[in-house]
């Protein structure tokens, strides 16, 4: 059973910064890509970042692009987003995902996690 659990997330103020976590388990971590999306009330949920299976490649949304740090750790079977220079537009639920293969398609999600950010 495959299992992404969020952690990391909490109320901070504009120009604060956090570092979110996914915990992965119950598949072949290496073999996919990782991504973080978020959903902030009334709106769709968005693509944030994305890192490749090896962690050698790396792509971000326009809206995070140099505040915000994606990661990963193979040998533990997690990863990282570290979000710096938060703005209340930063405020939604983030959510971790796996990607298996080159398809756009996440095959796996995780719960969420709350980032507030408080202007």
């Amino acid at each position: 059973q495959v299992q992404l659990v969020e952690s990391g997330g909490e109320l901070v103020q504009a120009g604060g910064s956090l570092r979110l976590s996914c915990a992965a388990s119950g598949l072949t971590f290496s073999m996919y890509a990782m991504a973080w999306f978020r959903q902030a009330p009334g709106k769709e949920r968005e693509f944030a970042a994305r890192i490749s299976s090896s962690g050698s490649n790396t792509e971000y949304a326009d809206s995070v692009k140099g505040r915000f740090t994606i990661s990963r750790d193979n040998a533990k079977n997690m990863v990282y987003l570290q979000m710096n220079s938060l703005k209340a537009e930063d405020t939604a639920v983030y959510y971790c995902a796996a990607r298996y293969g080159l398809l756009n398609v996440y095959n796996y999600w995780g719960q969420g996690t709350q980032v507030t950010v408080s202007s």
